[in-house]
């Protein structure tokens, strides 16, 4: 007779065969739920006294996984918009458990009944014509990184770019002359072109031709030639 598999077995399934062949999760989704088990794994190990590999699925039921919510709002100090994102990667993994694993059934449905929190949505800030100018002139023109940056915020003010975005860009998305876009992925591997105006025409010409760089090269590069990262950014 076939055991049931392990926690670690279902969670090495659950990123290896759902997320990434199922699914194609993007490697920024795949971080993110990556980072949510660490987390819960970790609250785990000092809760409960036991270690990963020594974790079941039973042990992770409701109860528990709404004491790890509490405790990334109460003690981390997350919000309930970064809570829920939590719950999501969570629930997720628990609605592949009740599929791979139908003996299970019943603790992953009590998981998946978990509601979320409903969080006050605040109005988006914006910059002000005057703010978003002295944004730009900050960067010292006089240095090569100072160039990078001011190109890469007249680019992102204009065209309203994620960081995700940005950081993804190669010189083979931007064209210029007639009809001069950019060409970006954004979230679920949607494919959009953006126009641009003369201004960050004029600064994307310039920059490219500092640049020099191959079609496949990275737009904004960090001081070690890869993309920046959004901490970079």
């Amino acid at each position: 007779m076939k055991t049931a598999a392990t926690f670690s077995e279902l969670l090495q399934a659950y990123f290896t065969e759902r997320l990434m062949q199922q699914r194609n999760a993007s490697p920024l989704t795949i971080a993110n739920y990556r980072d949510t088990f660490r987390l819960l794994i970790a609250f785990a190990h000092r809760r409960l006294k036991r270690l990963p590999t020594a974790l079941t699925i039973h042990a992770l039921d409701a109860p528990f996984v709404c004491r790890f919510l509490d405790y990334l709002e109460q003690e981390r100090g997350n919000s309930p918009r970064s809570r829920n994102v939590r719950l999501a990667a969570i629930r997720s993994f628990f609605s592949y458990v009740a599929l791979r694993e139908p003996a299970l059934g019943a603790v992953a449905q009590r998981v998946l009944a978990i509601k979320g929190k409903r969080n006050a949505k605040t109005p988006v800030d914006y910059l002000t014509r005057s703010e978003a100018e002295a944004l730009v002139a900050a960067p010292d023109q006089g240095t090569w990184a100072g160039r990078r940056d001011r190109t890469l915020l007249l680019l992102t003010l204009q065209t309203g770019l994620r960081v995700s975005e940005v950081v993804g860009l190669r010189c083979k998305d931007v064209v210029l002359g007639t009809g001069a876009h950019v060409r970006c992925t954004g979230k679920g591997r949607k494919t959009r072109c953006v126009p641009l105006r003369k201004e960050v025409v004029a600064a994307l010409r310039v920059w490219l031709r500092e640049q020099n760089a191959q079609p496949i090269a990275a737009l904004f590069p960090s001081a070690r030639g890869v993309p920046m990262s959004r901490d970079g950014v």
